[in-house]
């Protein structure tokens, strides 16, 4: 079914639009998914704070050029759907890659991040990095440690002189009573 000039340059414009707010771009093959795997595929997309949408190649073609995003020849052929990262890309590619892996019927083909090209391959790099709150949570140790380190230091060093007082006093009393 052909749409309208109208709804093209409302797609077009909507791609404009998820280039720019996005941090990185996926790009998955997909054949014979039914509503309910599409589906289920957008609400992993949404959890990890990106979007999900069967795009028109050539429509999308021109929003990438015009976002001066270069593709290699060949890129943009076939049944694509592209997921777009609104917060973290390594999120995004971890949910795409796990969910291609459940499911033969998605391929990753490739994405960009920022206007940078990454083949199948490097996604899948991309979705092995930790997320961003666990990256805060070990810079944080990491950070903890040596302070726990000094504390703990110096916490036996008072012991130590608490233990030599408590011993002189301790002696001190005995000699007194022996007396």
């Amino acid at each position: 079914m052909a749409i309208t000039k109208a709804r093209k340059v409302e797609l077009l414009a909507q791609y404009d639009e998820l280039i720019e707010n996005s941090r990185a771009i996926f790009l998955a093959e997909y054949s014979g998914m039914n509503v309910k795997q599409m589906n289920a595929l957008r609400d992993k997309i949404y959890e990890a704070n990106g979007t999900f949408h069967v795009t028109k190649n050539t429509l999308f073609k021109l929003a990438l050029e015009k976002a001066e995003i270069e593709l290699p020849d060949g890129f943009l052929e076939g049944q694509l759907a592209t997921g777009f990262a609104l917060e973290e890309a390594p999120s995004l590619a971890k949910a795409l890659v796990d969910f291609a892996k459940d499911d033969d019927k998605v391929t990753l083909r490739g994405g960009f991040l920022g206007t940078e090209f990454l083949t199948a391959e490097q996604v899948e790099s991309l979705a092995k990095l930790p997320s961003l709150e666990q990256l805060r949570a070990q810079i944080a140790g990491l950070l903890s440690a040596p302070a726990r380190n000094v504390a703990s230091v110096l916490a036996s060093g008072v012991r130590q002189v608490v233990n030599v007082v408590d011993a002189y006093a301790k002696s001190e009393e005995g000699t007194a009573e022996a007396a």
